[in-house]
This record gives structure tokens, sequence and C-alpha cells, in this order.
């Protein structure tokens, strides 16, 4: 899967999840977030470890070291 991490109207990181076959291009067209934080590719193993790695060179944005941290916390708990 890959994913784009915005930053939302306060400031918190919020990562949009979406298939390999959707342009990273054109999921941006659809979020309203003004700043993007990073974008990559995500994978999840066993025990529910999450892998955040790659780029999108048409967002000009790559993987950081704390989006897996990050999207892992969201799926736990989505209201934080």
């Amino acid at each position: 899967m890959k994913y784009i991490m915005f930053e939302d109207f306060s400031g918190a990181p919020v990562p949009i999840i979406f298939p390999k076959r959707i342009d990273f291009a054109e999921m941006r067209e659809q979020i309203p977030y003004t700043k993007v934080l990073s974008a990559g590719h995500v994978h999840v193993s066993a025990g529910a470890v999450f892998t955040a790695h790659g780029e999108s060179k048409s967002l000009e944005a790559q993987a950081r070291a704390e989006d897996a941290g990050i999207i892992a916390a969201k799926l736990a708990n989505p209201d934080i």
C-alpha cells in the first residue's frame, strides 16, 4: 500500500493509506490539507509491525523513520 502523511489544520500528522494502483499525485489532488509531511509505501508483517519506506517523486516527499509508528497508532486508535 502507499501512503501520504499530511499535516492537518491543527498541526497533527494524518496518514492516508491507499492502493498501489493510485498515483501519489492523484491522491494528493483529493485531500484538502495543504502540507505533505512525507510519502512512501507501508507494509505490515507478523505481529502488526509496520514499516514505511520509499518516496514519491511527484510530491517530492519520502518516508520518515517515525511514519510507521504514526500509522500504527492511528490504526489502533483513530481518535488520537
